[in-house]
């Protein structure tokens, strides 16, 4: 006999193992729907929902009643000693993170994350990839984005990577400057290069004010690593696979590119076109709230309200400080900033390190994508440290899935 398709009040609170009055206080708070019954003297409960409640409870129970949505800013689920978020502070290895982006190079963050001194990561060997074959493939993808470019390019040079599959300390660090550096090599594009990031950055954009060149240095360091995000979760899980860096960071890559990570500058950057060409500014924030723009929190916009920062995110105030202490002096900063306040006062959001970064594109004039770029060769300094963290860890990632489909009950009637 199958499975009844409904349950009598009694009968759905037997089977989540509560009170009556408590089946009651469920359907209240909107855990449970009920209907009524054929005459509408009593209510019925679907029984299918009733037991995907029960399990729901059951696995609460054995993971110590823990928040139900783990993986959507929830619970941790795996244990770092790399990056905390708390309190509104980032920290880095227990130090801070915006007072290192004030002064320290991504290399110097890289030797952090990664435990191992600056001057090992200065002196690691150049890329072993003949010049002339990064730059016939540069050319051959040179009308590609920066991101293709590097989706592209990472597996290529994996393959003539002779260690890329060595485990040794020293192989592995080999490999991470390799990796950090064709990314940026890939990205630029420009020849692999030992010299400091955001030097490389500078002369690839042309960015010859020594306080942006620092500007750029800080947001670098700001992006380096965020505990575990989604492109960052992504790495660890292909790691835990066996797979080699190259692999795992192409995997990051495609992960953060989405519009809802990394890719949300993209969107950022069409918010700040679109709001410099409105006549009426409070009009066109009214207008893009009220088609569509809200989350769980109330009214967003791409590029404000961090969930992990509910007064602010640190790494936004300070790379727009440093943005408004070192803009031409024609420049849509004023506009950049005008944007800014009128989102807070008409939300009460504050801008995430997403607009920090599309601002520092758009007021100095940097290439279409800048901001993703830099995000992008910030955080693959904290995907090898978790990497390398998960490699030493060992075990295979692999979560469990609770299902809610339908089933067939089985035994005898």
């Amino acid at each position: 006999m199958s499975a009844p398709l409904y349950l009598t009040a009694a009968e759905a609170a037997a089977t989540l193992g509560v009170s009556v009055p408590t089946l009651y206080a469920y359907v209240s708070r909107g855990m449970l729907g009920s209907s009524p019954d054929a005459q509408g003297r009593h209510r019925l409960y679907d029984a299918a929902e009733v037991r995907r409640l029960a399990r729901r409870k059951a696995d609460g129970k054995r993971a110590g009643k823990v928040a139900q949505k783990v993986l959507d800013w929830g619970v941790p689920v795996l244990e770092s000693s790399i990056t905390l978020v708390a309190d509104g502070r980032l920290l880095y290895r227990g130090h801070d993170a915006i007072e290192l982006a004030r002064g320290a190079s991504l290399e110097d963050v890289a030797a952090l994350l990664w435990q191992c001194s600056a001057r090992r990561i200065a002196d690691a060997p150049a890329v072993p990839l003949a010049p002339a074959q990064w730059a016939a493939w540069l050319k051959l993808w040179s009308d590609s984005t920066p991101l293709d470019r590097a989706l592209v390019l990472l597996p290529a040079a994996a393959a003539q990577m002779p260690r890329v599959w060595a485990l040794g300390r020293d192989a592995q660090l080999d490999t991470a400057c390799a990796v950090m550096r064709l990314l940026a090599a890939a990205m630029l594009p420009a020849a692999p290069s030992n010299q400091p990031l955001h030097r490389q950055i500078a002369t690839a954009w042309r960015v010859r004010s020594r306080q942006q060149s620092g500007l750029l240095r800080a947001a670098l360091v700001a992006c380096a690593d965020h505990e575990l995000n989604a492109s960052t979760f992504t790495v660890r899980c292909i790691t835990s696979t066996g797979t080699h860096l190259f692999g795992a960071v192409a995997g990051g890559l495609a992960a953060l590119s989405g519009p809802r990570h990394g890719g949300e500058t993209v969107r950022i950057a069409a918010l700040l076109d679109e709001a410099s060409r409105s006549p009426d500014l409070d009009r066109y924030l009214a207008n893009r709230l009220a088609r569509h723009e809200h989350g769980a929190q109330g009214p967003v916009l791409s590029g404000f309200g961090h969930p992990l920062y509910p007064d602010g995110d640190p790494r936004a105030r300070l790379l727009l400080t440093m943005l408004a202490d070192c803009a031409p002096a024609r420049s849509p900063l004023n506009e950049v900033l005008q944007l800014a306040r009128a989102v807070r006062d008409t939300t009460g959001a504050e801008p995430t390190v997403d607009f920090a970064l599309a601002a520092i594109e758009r007021v100095l004039g940097l290439p279409t994508g800048a901001a993703f770029t830099l995000f992008a060769l910030g955080r693959v300094v904290g995907w090898i440290a978790h990497a390398m963290e998960q490699t030493r860890d060992g075990r295979l990632i692999r979560p469990r899935a609770r299902y809610i489909g339908e089933y067939e009950a089985g035994g005898a009637a």
